[in-house]
């Protein structure tokens, strides 16, 4: 290993308790998306950390959701980096008092541990370990953390989309595959609503009266999904269906929800022409249908900025005694936006994690160092002098 690559690894290993405290401190609040009290709190945690470093903050306050948080570092040197985080998680409140950060071999389990309080965390050692080395020679470094990502920021979206022009790279911090892997591409998508209205009837007096909007949703059901396949790349999956009043009542209402995810801007403009010319159609008579939502979530295609990314931090990582392959994800981020932007973008350099949303996500304690680490070069690399 270079230099300082052996300084910066030294510098993880000798601070490896304390950062498994903190993340211990950090799984342990509950912050489900919708739980501002517990988002606020995360928030605040990783602002007295960036202060500490002497970064400046920028609030953008919030009602529904917990506030985000923009903290800047300026220097003297060359290199303008933008990191990526965020706060919430998918679980609901009472969720860390039952299932409190624990550790089971070389795993770490808990809310929100993979996804994504330890890249969250990892940002913030990797900055600190380079002021320490005094080895952070930046034009600027910011970090952005949001508050709703796990429900498509939409209100992150347009500050990363506004940011993105500004800078020369941004690093997602998302968890590392279970295989090592970074991720360069990601599939955009969103969730749309088939809105059926019928006519109520009673089912047993006069059921020829009424138009049953379950039986026209149905159809529409059938439709959607028969669509998968007509557009390479594109999935639409029905994920949730409502309708009906009572048992003795044709139903007057009815709607289902479809997850649509695409791989390009052709992709989205070929799938939202077919969803349109599916949904015009109705299939029972007295029956109205309507489409709401939209696919807003941009796709983020693979792109010359990200392969030049992803060819560097190989690169560190081979000189780290590792490799890390090139993943690309039906999920979508916060690095999604950066793309819309404008912006080259590398994820998933998080440590390696998995079964995310789930009681049994987890951590791989191993990968903390060389993961932090390898982020830390990377931003050093990145801002070097000529």
């Amino acid at each position: 290993m270079t230099r300082p690559l052996d300084e910066l690894t030294h510098w993880m290993e000798t601070h490896l308790d304390a950062y498994l405290a903190d993340l211990a401190e950090l799984v342990n609040v509950d912050c489900g998306t919708s739980y501002k009290p517990g988002v606020d709190e995360v928030g605040s945690w990783c602002a007295r950390f960036a202060v500490h470093m002497g970064a400046t903050l920028e609030w953008i306050p919030q009602r529904d959701y917990g506030d985000i948080l923009l903290a800047r570092w300026r220097g003297t040197g060359r290199g303008r980096i933008l990191l990526s985080a965020h706060l919430d998680t998918v679980y609901p409140i009472g969720t860390a008092a039952k299932r409190p950060l624990r550790r089971e071999g070389n795993r770490l389990l808990g809310p929100g541990v993979a996804d994504m309080k330890a890249g969250l965390l990892s940002g913030l050692y990797a900055l600190q370990a380079l002021f320490a080395l005094g080895m952070a020679h930046f034009e600027e470094i910011a970090y952005f953390f949001s508050s709703e990502e796990e429900v498509g920021s939409p209100v992150s979206r347009t500050w990363l989309q506004e940011l993105a022009p500004h800078y020369d790279a941004g690093l997602v911090l998302e968890a590392g595959r279970p295989d090592g892997s970074v991720v360069v591409a990601r599939k955009g998508g969103g969730f749309l609503r088939v809105c059926v209205e019928g006519r109520e009837a009673h089912t047993g007096v006069e059921p020829e009266k009424g138009a049953s909007a379950i039986l026209e949703l149905a159809h529409h059901i059938i439709a959607l999904e028969a669509l998968n396949g007509r557009v390479p790349g594109t999935t639409i999956k029905v994920t949730q269906v409502q309708g009906g009043t009572a048992r003795n009542v044709v139903p007057g209402t009815a709607e289902a929800g479809a997850d649509v995810r695409v791989v390009d801007e052709a992709g989205r403009t070929a799938i939202e022409a077919l969803i349109r010319e599916t949904v015009a159609h109705t299939y029972i008579e007295g029956t109205q249908v309507r489409l709401e939502g939209e696919i807003d979530r941009p796709p983020w295609p693979p792109n010359e900025g990200t392969e030049r990314l992803y060819t560097l931090a190989r690169q560190i990582a081979h000189e780290l005694g590792f490799d890390i392959g090139a993943a690309t994800s039906g999920g979508s981020s916060d690095g999604n936006f950066l793309v819309a932007g404008g912006l080259a973008v590398l994820d998933g350099l998080g440590p390696v994690g998995g079964l995310d949303h789930s009681p049994n996500e987890y951590l791989d304690v191993d990968s903390i160092v060389p993961r932090t680490v390898l982020l830390a070069e990377l931003i050093r690399r990145l801002t070097a002098p000529a």
